[in-house]
């Protein structure tokens, strides 16, 4: 990673990076939506400051809104900023969204928009995805069972490969209630408290939310409703309730339309063409997933696509990424980095070979 950020640290400085921000000015209309969850882990505040400056920050509807508007009223919005739109945007609602990034979306201006799971806000419970490490980690028990296969929870191999067997079964869960049946067993095996500690916070509050929301620089869409993988659920009425009683539910709080939605996981594999019809049966008018590219008018507005930004990685990083030097670049990184390796291990060779010439031409002299 280093050195990455030391290359695309030389394209920023050199131009490199201005230059394709350029071009995809140049090709026509376009928006770039970013993909960010966590607001704590990292710089999120020098990439905000980066962003502000090198594109036109917008919420996500005002943002689509414009995208698929006609030319003249696209030009109209624009006014005399012509920058590339770019929207913010954080799934699954963490607590940390609030305390970290939406104090600099207010400070800064940069308008941001949180994806939201109705049934983990003011529930006191990991989101699911955390339960494996959570669970093995606040473990009672020395042991455990699972799938005919003991784990000594001593050994951090096993608490590793435990942690995996977790995650696996709640996220090729059929339905949320085999989930939810499995989470409870392993809670049981693992004798672990079902509640948060209530000291820690992992998502947000309905207070936090309206407050976030009456600020003017954060809006909020659906996420589902308990956030399964909708592409491994097989019940069809099952995919259409998590979609639409996300969206009652979240009209019901905030009192006014929800039009936005993002895909769990957001790969096709992971939606299918039943979540594509559910969502548009919800009425909602635009989805994201996390396939990676740059959305033009002629985008599918119920898969649009996303580039993943992550406060974890450097800012250059998601410059690059986002202006397209990354993925132009990463084949050359590579290529150069496996040239580095193969040199190295000849280096290593012929010093093992000089070291073992040495060893006998000094067993010879004795």
């Amino acid at each position: 990673m280093e050195k990455q950020v030391i290359f695309f640290g030389a394209c920023y400085y050199s131009g490199l990076m201005k230059l394709g921000r350029w071009l995809i000015q140049r090709s026509g209309p376009r928006l770039i939506i970013l993909n960010y969850h966590r607001a704590s882990e990292g710089d999120l505040r020098r990439h905000m400051l980066y962003l502000r400056r090198r594109y036109r920050m917008l919420h996500l509807e005002e943002a689509l809104e414009e995208l698929y508007a006609h030319s003249e009223e696209r030009a109209r919005k624009q006014g005399q900023d012509r920058r590339t739109p770019l929207v913010l945007t954080f799934d699954d609602g963490y607590y940390d969204n609030y305390t970290h990034a939406f104090p600099l979306a207010c400070e800064l201006k940069v308008p941001i928009t949180i994806f939201l799971i109705p049934s983990y806000i003011e529930n006191r419970r990991y989101f699911w995805w955390l339960e494996g490490d959570y669970l093995v980690k606040q473990a009672k028990v020395d042991q455990a069972t699972f799938d005919n296969i003991t784990y000594h929870l001593r050994r951090q191999e096993d608490q590793k490969a435990l942690a995996k067997v977790i995650f696996d079964h709640l996220c090729y869960a059929t339905s949320v209630a085999e989930r939810e049946a499995f989470l409870k067993m392993a809670r049981e095996e693992l004798a672990v408290p079902l509640d948060v500690p209530p000291e820690e916070k992992v998502a947000l509050r309905w207070t936090d939310i309206r407050e976030m929301e009456e600020s003017g620089w954060v809006s909020f869409g659906g996420h589902t409703m308990h956030h399964p993988v909708l592409g491994y659920l097989t019940d069809p009425g099952e995919i259409e309730r998590e979609v639409r009683e996300c969206r009652t539910a979240l009209e019901q709080q905030l009192g006014h339309p929800v039009r936005t939605f993002a895909y769990p996981f957001g790969k096709y594999e992971h939606y299918g063409q039943q979540s594509i019809n559910s969502v548009e049966k919800a009425g909602f008018g635009w989805a994201v997933t996390t396939i990676y590219g740059i959305n033009t008018p002629q985008s599918d507005p119920r898969q649009l696509h996303r580039i993943v930004g992550e406060a974890s990685r450097h800012w250059l990083l998601v410059g690059a990424r986002i202006s397209g030097l990354e993925k132009t670049f990463s084949p050359l990184i590579s290529y150069g980095r496996a040239i580095l390796t193969l040199w190295q291990e000849i280096i290593t060779m012929l010093l093992k070979f000089v070291s073992v010439g040495d060893r006998h031409a000094h067993e010879v002299n004795k």
